[in-house]
């Protein structure tokens, strides 16, 4: 098992009166995909966000590589390493691949950018996950396909030296041969020894690229385990009544849900 390189240690969030996580622990470890599941409302995006600097967090930690660290804002986040890929991409239509992926991050000198060494540092991350499906690095975003606007919207993620990568939902609306792609990306993110969280509601992406799926129900961390000790059916009962068995809560009252 591989050293942690993100945890969260009961992590708690509230929007007014409605607390949304609920001393949350959770753990990300480097050269691992950790599936993060769990029903709409959960708390799955709220806890990414918490992550990503987008929300502060009103209770608990983080630790980064051992370390305690405060996540203000997005940019604190990138600056240790973290980047979060979201749905709808970020990707900007009328610009091409490598001004997408250096967007408000351009190389360069004032007005004067350095289109040369942000082209070739676009192919180099490119080439470094064995992206094929992108034949040139200035063919424009409109034209891609989804698996390829996918493709760069993680290249993106990956060109600053990230060693956390979170992913919502990445095969969303994607055709079988593009979801392949994306998934054997999301593996060669995990063997290059970054620490990779997929956000998913498709199981069999998840017990086909996942090392370790944690469940979230209504806002609790109610299991954490490795992928190969539970089955399909009892992932499908973690996130619909929180508890499988032996895994989960142990009862519903736990959760503050009456039958």
């Amino acid at each position: 098992m591989s050293e942690p390189i993100l945890q969260l240690r009961a992590v708690s969030k509230s929007f007014g009166a409605v607390r949304v996580l609920h001393d949350v622990d959770f753990t990300v470890r480097a050269g691992e995909v950790t599936a993060l599941v769990g029903d709409n409302g959960a708390g799955k995006s709220t806890l990414v966000k918490c992550v990503a600097g987008i929300h502060p967090i009103d209770g608990g930690d983080i630790l980064f590589e051992g370390n305690p660290v405060t996540v203000h804002s997005p940019a604190d986040a990138a600056a240790l390493g973290i980047e979060v890929v979201y749905q709808d991409l970020a990707l900007a239509d009328n610009l091409d691949i490598v001004q997408n992926m250096f967007l408000g991050r351009e190389r360069g000198r004032s007005w004067l950018l350095d289109e040369s060494d942000m082209e070739q540092a676009a192919r180099r991350t490119l080439a470094s996950l064995s992206v094929r499906t992108v034949t040139s690095v200035r063919m424009p975003v409109a034209s891609l396909s989804g698996g390829q606007r996918q493709t760069v919207a993680i290249a993106k993620a990956v060109l600053w030296d990230s060693k956390v990568v979170l992913l919502d939902e990445p095969t969303a609306a994607l055709g079988v041969a593009q979801t392949r792609q994306v998934l054997d990306l999301v593996r060669r993110l995990a063997e290059q020894g970054l620490g990779v969280v997929l956000i998913s509601h498709n199981m069999a992406d998840v017990f086909e690229v996942a090392d370790r799926i944690a469940t979230l129900y209504l806002g609790r961390m109610v299991a954490e385990v490795p992928t190969k000790d539970v089955t399909h059916g009892q992932v499908v009962e973690l996130i619909t009544a929180g508890r499988s068995g032996d895994l989960g809560l142990a009862r519903p009252e736990a959760a503050g849900v009456t039958q």
